[in-house]
């Protein structure tokens, strides 16, 4: 069993720094953030290094991070919280998953995680695609009130989402509103409120997930 890294011994943090670019593939990120501005108070991007949360602060503004990944006890978690601290910026971990319909009560604290964070905003995974995505579809309905259908852009390949792999059960979960709630007359708050089988939505996308290729290995996502 590996120690605990400690970020105050040059060895905890050689290793952490490694963890961070070797590790969790941070060598790719190094120059390829997938930041974007969503809104004039949010922004998304994949796994900030400590250097990207200085420069995100500076010029920026970052009041808050939103970290999709939840908390671990690896190094660019640790590096993350530090860099935080040491430039103001509040991070909140929020734990969304990319190949998973998510609970009712997750889409409830998102919606209220919203209205409760201070602004300007960034909110990041590891890659900046999907588990950003679906936050970035949920704050464009409950921030903004833009239409489900409308703000479901956020996962588009413009952000590097690929419905055709594993991850398009986030599409799914969204489209399945579209044809079963919304037709009801339903919001989709009030489909949310309502509850749905998270179980039977997976088996039924499962089932009919038309991807001949494992998109997920080929890019070797979480």
């Amino acid at each position: 069993m590996a120690f605990p890294i400690n970020l105050a011994t040059p060895a905890g943090r050689r290793r952490a720094r490694n963890e961070l670019i070797w590790g969790d593939h941070g060598f790719l990120r190094l120059h390829f953030r997938n930041l974007h501005q969503i809104s004039e108070e949010m922004y998304r991007a994949n796994q900030p290094s400590p250097e990207h949360i200085a420069r995100y602060a500076k010029e920026l503004g970052l009041k808050t991070i939103i970290n999709l990944r939840g908390k671990s006890p690896k190094g660019y978690y640790l590096l993350e919280r530090e860099a935080c601290d040491r430039n103001g910026i509040e991070l909140v971990d929020f734990q969304m998953f990319s190949r998973e319909i998510p609970a009712p009560e997750n889409v409830l604290a998102a919606r209220n995680l919203f209205d409760s964070i201070a602004y300007p905003a960034l909110m990041h995974c590891k890659s900046g695609a999907d588990r950003a995505g679906i936050m970035a579809v949920l704050y464009q309905h409950f921030r903004r009130g833009q239409p489900i259908d409308d703000a479901m852009e956020m996962l588009s390949r413009k952000y590097l989402h690929i419905r055709q792999g594993k991850t398009g059960i986030l599409d799914a979960f969204f489209e399945t509103y579209l044809a079963e709630g919304a037709p009801k007359g339903l919001t989709f708050l009030q489909w949310v409120e309502a509850g749905y089988d998270r179980a039977a939505m997976k088996a039924t996308f499962l089932k009919t997930r038309k991807s001949k290729i494992d998109i997920d290995q080929l890019l070797r996502r979480e």
